[in-house]
């Protein structure tokens, strides 16, 4: 059990202090799953990893201010439970249009969109939800243009008749994330076309 669980912390250790949540599915290459478990337990137990929801751990950063373990980083969690429950995920179109300074709304929690099951998901102290969304929308996952596919998303055909829209994206965008938008620009509703048109002619 020891040598498992010596492997699992060397393991963890290498992805860096709040740089990596990981689950028991991550470790089966180097014992069952109950071993696995046994060693994350005792992990936990020892304070050599903290738990953070079902089946989620990391090793935490402390913060140099508050003299305490920082908080979970979410991102690197949701990918965890994306390699866990064998789904994709990603943030979804309020999240994404608040980044990209196209509204000031936010959300009233954390919220993606995923292909596996709509529920809620405890991390440390805080709730996310996962909302089941079509094919089509998760068809952008992992493209660079994803955020602002989800944005244009959100704001509907509305967005078509704001320049506002045009003109944030211009200047916020890279441009290779311009050319991926217009590279999969078929997988956006006919609205949405000029605007990505405008976008690359400004460019």
């Amino acid at each position: 059990m020891t040598a498992i669980s010596d492997k699992m912390l060397k393991r963890i250790s290498s992805k860096g202090r709040g740089k990596w949540v990981c689950t028991p599915k991550d470790f089966l290459d180097i014992g069952s799953r109950d071993a696995v478990d046994k060693a994350l337990s005792r992990l936990t137990k020892n304070g050599d990893l903290r738990r953070i929801g079902r089946g989620l751990y990391d090793l935490p950063r402390t913060s140099g201010v508050l003299k305490r373990p920082a908080p979970v980083d979410i991102e690197k969690a949701v990918a965890a439970i994306a390699r866990r429950d064998g789904v994709r995920i990603m943030p979804d179109g309020i999240f994404a249009a608040n980044q990209l300074g196209l509204t000031n709304a936010v959300p009233a929690k954390t919220s993606y969109v995923t292909d596996g099951p709509t529920r809620d998901v405890k991390i440390g102290s805080r709730t996310i939800h996962l909302r089941h969304a079509s094919p089509s929308v998760m068809a952008w996952t992992g493209r660079t243009s994803a955020p602002v596919a989800q944005a244009l998303l959100w704001l509907g055909s509305k967005a078509a008749s704001d320049t506002r829209v045009v003109t944030t994206l211009m200047h916020k965008l890279p441009d290779a994330v311009k050319r991926d938008l217009l590279h999969y620009s078929n997988g956006l509703p006919s609205w949405a076309l000029p605007i990505v048109q405008s976008i690359m002619e400004v460019e």
